[in-house]
């Protein structure tokens, strides 16, 4: 069934919930979601109603228990969907036919969380001092990169799901190797946030560096980081083999969610075309529904080979890759 024909029974199933309020907690920001939830209204005439925060809102959850508002939660990776999930604090959405927007690998196997959009681990290199690289991620273990490697941390979940990736395709052992090689190649302790370590490239600190690659259709929009985003080159690793890692951002629905109905079509409708749409267009990153294009800027990246490994079986290791990450001490 296609997912619009889901949706039309879903609205004709529930026209009684029609003026339901629905609930979103949200980990990702206004600018993003406001206006692909007042689309959302317009198409069903159920209003929204958001708590946005970049922390505290898995405690919030756990500490509301039954009595929580929260029908939806919003993440913005995936080792929130999986917290989520073995922290008991969601239910299966119930969405017969949404395989059509949502690939296996993007959705879990109990029907507790689905994928929304899809973020690229990129290498970004010099323009000036690298220039465009045929990468691996392996790679950055290498000598020749001594000295001159960017990082956030090693405990962040963008890091800690590439690391992960790494121990399901290359071993335990052979990743904590890796990690320590790449230790010895960095440029300065692992610090900020992505952007920063473009911004790092661009005032020739290094010349390589770990991020997503949405980030640079951000810098691009402003002004005063359009300088960093033109001093580099963004490279999708592994493309002579297993392909680039990737991350995600998705949702759940709450344990207690006291709209489930109206929650379920929020679902529906966040996997549909137009909000795909939405998703590419205002945050520049991939559409995990394969019927829906990439914004043009993006498509102006070019066209790569995606790791196709199951998110859960990344998850599963994320435990792992964090022991790792101190063991070798990679931020210290």
């Amino acid at each position: 069934m296609r997912i619009a024909a889901l949706l039309s029974l879903l609205l004709l199933s529930f026209t009684s919930i029609a003026q339901t309020t629905v609930n979103v907690y949200s980990f990702r920001q206004p600018f993003l979601i406001e206006p692909i939830l007042k689309t959302f209204t317009e198409e069903t005439g159920i209003e929204t109603r958001v708590v946005f925060a970049k922390k505290g809102l898995i405690q919030r959850l756990k500490r509301e228990g039954q009595l929580s508002p929260a029908d939806v939660v919003l993440t913005s990776n995936f080792a929130k969907l999986m917290q989520l999930k073995q922290e008991g604090l969601t239910q299966a959405y119930g969405l017969n036919g949404i395989e059509e927007n949502v690939p296996k690998q993007f959705r879990d196997s109990e029907q507790q969380w689905l994928a929304l959009t899809k973020r690229v681990r990129n290498v970004y290199s010099s323009k000036e001092r690298q220039g465009k690289l045929n990468i691996n991620y392996e790679d950055l273990a290498d000598d020749k990169f001594k000295g001159k490697i960017c990082t956030r941390s090693g405990k962040h979940p963008y890091n800690l799901g590439l690391i992960a990736s790494m121990i399901v395709h290359n071993g335990e052992a052979q990743t904590k190797q890796w990690l320590k090689d790449v230790k010895e190649n960095l440029a300065r302790k692992p610090q900020g946030n992505d952007r920063a370590q473009v911004k790092a490239i661009k005032e020739g600190l290094c010349d390589v560096s770990l991020g997503n690659s949405y980030y640079l259709g951000k810098m691009l929009q402003d002004e005063n980081q359009i300088p960093w985003a033109n001093a580099v080159e963004l490279n999708f690793p592994n493309q002579d083999n297993r392909g680039s890692h990737i991350n995600v951002s998705g949702v759940v629905i709450a344990k207690y969610a006291p709209n489930k109905a109206a929650a379920q079509q929020l679902l529906a409708f966040l996997t549909s075309d137009k909000a795909q749409s939405l998703y590419a267009k205002l945050n520049m990153e991939y559409p995990v529904n394969p019927s829906v294009e990439a914004s043009t800027l993006v498509k102006s990246w070019g066209e790569f080979k995606e790791d196709s490994i199951s998110l859960e079986k990344i998850a599963a290791e994320v435990p792992n890759a964090l022991k790792l990450v101190d063991e070798v001490k990679f931020d210290l």
